[in-house]
């Protein structure tokens, strides 16, 4: 017998978001985080973008456990939607950190779902099925970040997560390269590595680094200070809350997100905020601007966020002026450039002051850069290599530094979403691919929106849509009633409305009189023949191919 070990991606390779993988082993599953994608511009209406799990789903019985790394959206996220689907009691068990724990349990307690959670911590080995897992301490951009290992009769396979290796961090602790190490020294079988950071040299700055620049950026500042970042970047909000304190500034939460992981970070300690500095969202007008400091969310330009709102004049409690500095203490995730770039432009229009990282060192990642994915590769030492966390790019160049290190080029898997490395004492190789992609959460529900559909949404955000109502006779075709027409979002240029809504009409009795005269009376060809006129006509005037719903109604 030649047991195989299959770990499977089913989001996070070729992309940044959504990770989810599975770890396969004699019949039983461990599954590794379980993340969300924020939609692009072209995603009319979705709110959140979720692994493909139908090969989850049908192996819902062979389930042990979910291990996240730690409380990122992109690792996070997707666990009460893809619990929601499964069976219930299918995931028997949610492991995490603290942090992670706390937040996961958030999230859980929102949809109504009742699948145990525990916290584990580093240095606690858990039996799951033929699986052994460990945690071990990483540093990132949020506390209790961890690694996943998980060992198996034919080895172990190490999971990073997202990490850096900040000798300096906030909270005191930096990973634990002395465990990392120890896993080289017993063999490694497989290391899956972040690859975010593959494109950029040297090591990513300290996160203490950005709390002194920051208190820079404030002390210059004599109005209102908006700071935006991740509402889950808890080290940050620490970091202004402290450089707010030393400039005798008070501090407001803003943003549903970001209040709920604040407390949840003051309550295990992450955060310490100093007694009386809080200030209600509904007591800012009674504080002076030159001693304020907004925390709030909307860094990456999300349509609901409380900075875009404010940028747009549509947030109840807050009406930006001149005078205001907003503080952007955030990179964007690649493909939010042009959401952020309109917020910014929606800023200065109103005579804010913008500081990004562009202008001050206020921003370093939490994922490591070229020479500390190099160090992982040094410390662990891996037998085989599949980067993941990354698009392509990032992929090839992580592959890149693992052949500068020594790792031979036949042992560096570059997978997909989708394609399955399997190991077995013979070696390693991809397998079959099975299926993987997008599912979309479009409002509270999650479903698999056709092409079709988000087609339809992209012509109805540009041309518009044009509902006509026409009452005609059953025995001559005639009409019978004034026609209805109801234009949204049709952009009419320079035409004058009135005029142009009686050329629409005269349209439609052509079309009608045309489909008496050919002797159609059936009520879907009349209103197959009035669409396509209607689209002709249109199109003819405005250069437009707005979506027309006729509905003709026989008497």
């Amino acid at each position: 017998m030649n047991p195989t070990l299959r770990i499977l991606p089913l989001g996070g390779l070729g992309e940044i978001g959504k990770n989810m993988t599975i770890v396969e082993y004699d019949g039983r599953i461990v599954v590794v985080d379980a993340g969300v994608r924020f939609p692009t511009a072209e995603m009319h209406g979705i709110d959140l973008v979720v692994p493909d799990f139908t090969y989850l789903s049908e192996r819902a019985d062979a389930i042990e456990a979910v291990v996240i790394t730690h409380g990122h959206e992109d690792h996070i996220g997707a666990l009460p939607w893809i619990l929601r689907e499964l069976p219930d009691g299918a995931v028997p068990v949610i492991y995490g950190r603290r942090l992670t724990a706390a937040m996961a349990q958030s999230k859980l307690d929102e949809h109504k779902l009742t699948t145990p959670i525990k916290r584990v911590e580093p240095g606690t080995t858990i039996k799951a099925g033929p699986f052994q897992i460990e945690l071990v301490h990483m540093t990132h951009s949020i506390p209790d970040a961890a690694a996943v290992a998980l060992t198996t009769p034919i080895g172990t396979v190490l999971f990073t997560g997202d990490y850096r290796f900040d000798q300096t961090p906030v909270d005191a602790k930096p990973a634990d390269i002395s465990r990392l190490a120890r896993f080289g020294d017993e063999g490694l079988l497989l290391l899956c590595g972040d690859s975010t950071n593959a494109d950029r040299p040297g090591f990513a700055p300290s996160e203490s680094d950005v709390g002194p620049k920051l208190r820079d950026v404030f002390a210059g500042c004599e109005g209102r200070i908006i700071v935006t970042s991740f509402a889950s970047n808890i080290h940050r909000v620490q970091q202004v809350i402290d450089a707010a304190d030393k400039l005798g500034r008070r501090v407001a939460l803003l943003g549903r997100s970001m209040v709920k992981n604040v407390t949840i970070g003051r309550d295990l300690g992450h955060i310490n905020v100093p007694k009386g500095m809080l200030v209600e969202p509904r007591s800012l007008g009674s504080v002076p601007d030159s001693e304020l400091v907004i925390v709030t969310t909307g860094s990456q330009g999300e349509p609901l966020a409380a900075l875009r709102r404010m940028a747009y004049r549509e947030h109840r409690q807050v009406t930006l002026h001149k005078g205001d500095t907003i503080v952007f203490s955030a990179t964007p995730i690649p493909g939010n450039e042009r959401a952020i770039n309109d917020t910014i432009d929606r800023l200065f229009q109103l005579g804010a002051n913008v500081v990004t990282a562009r202008d001050a060192p206020i921003h370093t990642s939490g994922h490591g850069h070229r020479e500390e994915i190099k160090l992982m590769l040094n410390l662990t030492r891996p037998r085989y290599l599949m980067p993941v966390h990354g698009d392509h790019k990032r992929i090839r160049l992580h592959a890149e530094l693992a052949q500068a290190v020594g790792i031979a080029d036949e042992n560096i898997f570059r997978g997909d979403n989708g394609l399955p490395l399997d190991i077995d004492r013979d070696g390693a190789r991809f397998g079959d691919r099975v299926r993987a992609g997008m599912v979309f959460v479009d409002g509270i529900e999650l479903g698999d929106l056709t092409e079709t559909a988000l087609r339809d949404r992209r012509e109805l955000s540009s041309d518009g849509i044009m509902f006509v109502v026409a009452t005609v006779s059953a025995q001559d075709g005639k009409t019978l009633a004034d026609h209805e027409i109801v234009l949204r979002g049709v952009p009419l240029a320079d035409e004058d409305e009135k005029a142009f809504d009686g050329l629409v009409r005269e349209a439609i009795e052509l079309s009608l009189d045309r489909a008496a005269d050919h002797d159609i009376h059936e009520v879907d060809l009349i209103q197959q023949h009035l669409h396509d006129d209607l689209a002709e006509f249109i199109y003819k005037k405005l250069r437009r191919r707005p979506m027309i719903l006729p509905v003709v109604v026989e008497v």
